[in-house]
């Protein structure tokens, strides 16, 4: 039991109201690390599952994708249980495991190495200036900043990739809102969780259906037109698995990025020192941007499920049993990170885990380290001070860390 009275049989790391309300649960799971590392969790959970929250492990279990499958679990949601008539919401390669992951990760990976998406860091410091110099015009120095610049920033990003044309941003913001928000009740569309995601994923779907066929008869230079023309072992790919990769780039590609950005800014307001080390000296910036991941992990958990029994840690796992990762955990491991409860802009090394590890390793992991460079490099040069003038609003999830409002008192350089 801890200082404050939590225990194993009282701590909560799945309730989606816990980490609207408190954030992460960061001492409920450094209790788990020090005395149930691997941790048999079954409550209020429909399905239950083996906590796992050292970094040791998430790595191991990453590393053997072969034994330890993505499908069919993709997370755990604690209140959000799919209509049996309609198990396949989507197949991405979030759901997909070998051969099938190999093949779908190939169609796009060469639209995000890093010489690729270098290309685009003219037009993203571009559209960082335009967002900043927006808010030196404000008649007033208060702001919500995830509205005003994280939510913009990496949706402008996405949409141009996507050719989306810049009349429909806004239908991309509302789609991923009421897919990863379906149980927050701000961002809820329809009267339930599976109503809102849904309503939202068909929404997605016959608009980007709509766009792949029109790109066939017309490509031109984004990622809608390199997957609708992509082929299988000579063939198109089949419709539901490319409506699916449209979805998990849109939702996956703004969400995760965007809470990246909050959570950043939030650190530094209450780290304001190290705010100053980015000033003094921006050659920290790739090494800042590394511990803001580290730091926020805006993706909590995945799934996997062993193919066959396994003994973690003296727990013995059935075949088909599911493992949940939590990766913010790892990313706090004592074993792995000096003074892990510190935000250190200038942490090296940083094993972090936030873009996961492995095959299955972040695709767009270089675009979001580019987004996240540009913008605080312009941050460190022309923000004169800022501060949080009201409480911090999180998103109700325990899947994915979100920050929906944060208000802000600022100065800006022009």
């Amino acid at each position: 039991m801890s200082e404050t009275g939590l225990s194993l049989d009282t701590l909560d790391i799945v309730s989606n109201d816990t980490y609207a309300k408190n954030g992460y649960p960061h001492e409920a799971w450094a209790l788990l690390r020090r005395e149930a590392p691997v941790y048999w969790y079954d409550r209020g959970v429909k399905l239950p599952f083996w906590a796992i929250t050292k970094h040791e492990d998430i790595v191991k279990i990453s590393r053997q994708p072969g034994k330890n499958l993505n499908a069919p679990r993709l997370a755990v949601f604690p209140e959000f249980t799919p209509p049996e008539e309609d198990k396949r919401i989507a197949r991405h390669l979030l759901v997909m495991d070998r051969p099938d992951h190999t093949q779908y990760r190939k169609l796009a990976a060469a639209y995000f190495t890093p010489r690729s998406i270098h290309r685009l860091e003219s037009n993203i410091e571009r559209i960082t200036r335009e967002i900043l110099d927006e808010l030196t015009l404000e008649e007033t120095s208060e702001v919500d900043f995830v509205t005003a610049v994280s939510v913009p920033l990496p949706l402008a990003v996405l949409a141009d990739m996507l050719g989306v044309p810049r009349e429909d941003w806004q239908l991309l913001f509302r789609w991923t809102n009421a897919i990863v928000g379906s149980e927050d009740p701000e961002y809820r569309q329809g009267e339930t969780p599976e109503d809102s995601a849904g309503s939202a994923r068909r929404a997605l779907f016959e608009y980007f259906w709509k766009m792949a066929e029109e790109r066939r008869q017309e490509p031109r230079d984004d990622i809608v037109s390199v997957l609708a023309n992509a082929k299988l072992e000579g063939e198109d790919v089949p419709s539901f698995e490319l409506l699916s990769y449209y979805f998990l780039l849109v939702v996956a590609g703004n969400e995760t990025t965007r809470n990246a950005m909050s959570g950043g800014l939030l650190a530094f307001t209450e780290h304001p020192g190290e705010f100053e080390k980015l000033r003094r000296n921006p050659e920290l910036i790739p090494v800042a941007v590394e511990e803001i991941v580290r730091w926020t992990t805006p993706v909590i958990q995945f799934c996997r499920t062993p193919t066959e029994d396994l003994e973690l840690r003296g727990q013995k796992i059935r075949a088909g049993e599911s493992m949940c990762l939590f990766y913010p955990s790892a990313n706090r491991d004592e074993e792995v990170f000096a003074e892990p409860f510190a935000f250190q802009v200038d942490r090296q090394p940083n094993r972090h885990l936030a873009f996961g590890i492995g095959e299955h390793f972040c695709l767009g992991a270089n675009l979001a380290r580019l987004e996240l460079r540009i913008l605080f490099r312009q941050l460190a040069e022309r923000l004169v001070e800022v501060e949080t003038t009201g409480p911090v609003v999180r998103l109700r999830s325990s899947f994915l860390g979100g920050v929906k409002h944060m208000p802000i008192r600022y100065r800006l350089r022009y």
